[in-house]
């Protein structure tokens, strides 16, 4: 279930990041825009205001839903499923040797 959400949530992210790129720069903050813009005229940009907000809506939903499923399906790291026995048994056989060197032969 995941997984769908998060292809959906990436094509999402696509398209809005081409529909934002795709909308008349209205005072030019980096110079350029203005005149000779794809897609020119009160209607043009009507629409893609439009669509940019219903995909940020739908992106705003698929971070919040993958955020629940997320939490909801954690799963135990690698340490959860080491034993605390364990752990203390290589801390038990290490006290003896902390300013030994290893053999090198």
């Amino acid at each position: 279930m995941s997984s769908v959400i998060l292809v959906i949530h990436l094509i999402v992210a696509v398209v809005l990041i081409v529909l934002i790129l795709l909308q008349r720069s209205g005072g030019g903050g980096l110079g350029i825009g203005g005149a000779g813009d794809f897609m020119s005229g009160r209607a043009a940009g009507n629409i893609l205001s439009r669509l940019t907000g219903i995909f940020a809506l739908v992106f705003f939903v698929t971070s919040l839903s993958l955020a629940l499923l997320s939490s909801i399906n954690k799963k135990s790291g690698i340490i959860d499923g080491v034993k605390t026995e364990e752990i203390q048994t290589l801390f038990d056989e290490k006290e003896g040797d902390e300013n030994s060197l290893p053999d090198l032969k």
